[in-house]
């Protein structure tokens, strides 16, 4: 049988050609990545807290950037439709929806809303500093602190369109949410390549939020029994069912992200106490925004201190207004106006989430009214970030 023999210098030369060829293809491909394995060019953040947790104040600090598109709770819209469900049930409606807004699409709200629709028929839409300034309304700058009260009177006719082509021209999308209970049920968002989401986490002292919650009985009460399942049946929470089922939640979502959480969550969450941020805002909101990527300007510094250095605790008729408030007191408010029997009652259902987020328990309605006890226990540098957490610790 006949050989033939090729010269060295020819295989080598069939290599190097082959060689090329590959890498031009190679290089040819990488030109043709379609744009959803790339970096995504919004910055996706999820303000995730619960009813009465000052998440309305903290939404505002995100809202009222010049570089951010904010819509505060727009599940609000699943869980009004399909309030016969529970919390769990609903979860995964709840998440596709955040999903397309994060991605601007708001197409979404068709099975929600009706047909014809403008931007009032979004939920608590005049929040929305990017709904009440261009391309949305032309009422306002998007360097202008917006009012709820000027932007309902001047936007609220402008057509449904426009909360899609707002959001598309801003380089951070945020969204405020009280309706999710497990942080699992954010994983699929998490690992999504055409999101780039991070999570801020707030909580507050139970027994504030409770004193909160009584300003809010009637209008809490459909929220109660879908937290509940109660099958549409509204309830008020005067055993506390609902605020251990709150507790038990922050706790769930703490332990998830912290003990031994799976890798994309890394530097991905980060955990607020209402507390501080009312003793220390500039601090707290430059973490915050650190976090998210934006920076402080002199306007919103501005804004940020008189919103917080107002005069008394609010009023009942504001208990979902962002108004200028004497936040410090606000937050310590419920030390005189709940009865330590209330107290001491709050403190079993939701002992596990005082403990572990911080609080002091209190053992007499004397260590209760004694406001030179600090119940709010120092926070350690970075103690509630991922990448720092120790459990030895």
């Amino acid at each position: 049988m006949a050989r033939i023999r090729i010269p060295s210098t020819m295989v080598i030369l069939f290599v190097t050609v082959q060689t090329g060829f590959l890498l031009f293809m190679y290089a040819r491909y990488s030109s043709f990545v379609p744009q959803s394995e790339e970096k995504p060019s919004q910055v996706h953040i999820l303000i995730l807290s619960s009813w009465r947790s000052g998440s309305s104040f903290v939404g505002q600090l995100f809202s009222q950037h010049p570089s951010v598109f904010y819509l505060m709770e727009p599940a609000w819209h699943v869980w009004v439709t399909m309030y016969q469900n529970s919390a769990k049930v609903l979860h995964m409606a709840v998440r596709d929806l955040v999903r397309s807004v994060f991605l601007c699409d708001m197409s979404v709200f068709d099975a929600y809303m009706p047909w014809k629709r403008n931007l009032s028929d979004l939920f608590q839409w005049a929040v929305s500093r990017a709904l009440c300034s261009s391309p949305a309304c032309d009422s306002f700058q998007r360097t202008d602190i917006t009012s709820e009260m000027a932007c309902k009177t001047l936007c609220g006719r402008y057509p449904f369109s426009k909360v899609e082509e707002a959001c598309k021209t801003y380089s951070h999308v945020v969204i405020k949410e009280v309706r999710f209970f497990d942080l699992k049920v954010l994983y699929p968002l998490l690992t999504d390549p055409s999101l780039n989401l991070k999570i801020i986490h707030l909580v507050r002292d139970p027994r504030a939020v409770v004193k909160s919650r009584e300003q809010s009985v009637k209008a809490l009460a459909r929220d109660n029994g879908i937290v509940l399942s109660t099958n549409g049946t509204k309830v008020e929470d005067t055993k506390y069912k609902v605020m251990q089922e709150i507790c038990r939640s922050h706790v769930q979502i703490y332990e998830t992200a912290t003990l031994k959480p799976p890798n994309f969550l890394k530097d991905r969450y980060l955990l607020i106490r209402f507390e501080d941020l009312v003793r220390d805002p500039l601090s707290e909101i430059s973490e915050m925004y650190k976090f998210a990527d934006l920076s402080l300007t002199p306007t919103l510094k501005s804004w940020i201190y008189n919103i917080t250095h107002g005069q008394g605790p609010g009023k009942k008729k504001e208990a979902f207004k962002i108004t200028s408030r004497d936040a410090v007191s606000v937050s310590q408010a419920w030390r005189n106006v709940l009865s330590f029997q209330k107290i001491k009652k709050i403190q079993e259902v939701c002992k596990g989430a005082i403990n572990m987020l911080g609080y002091q328990l209190v053992d007499s309605e004397k260590e209760q009214r004694d406001l030179s006890l600090d119940l709010v226990l120092p926070r350690r540098q970075n103690q509630f970030s991922w990448s720092s957490f120790n459990p030895k610790h």
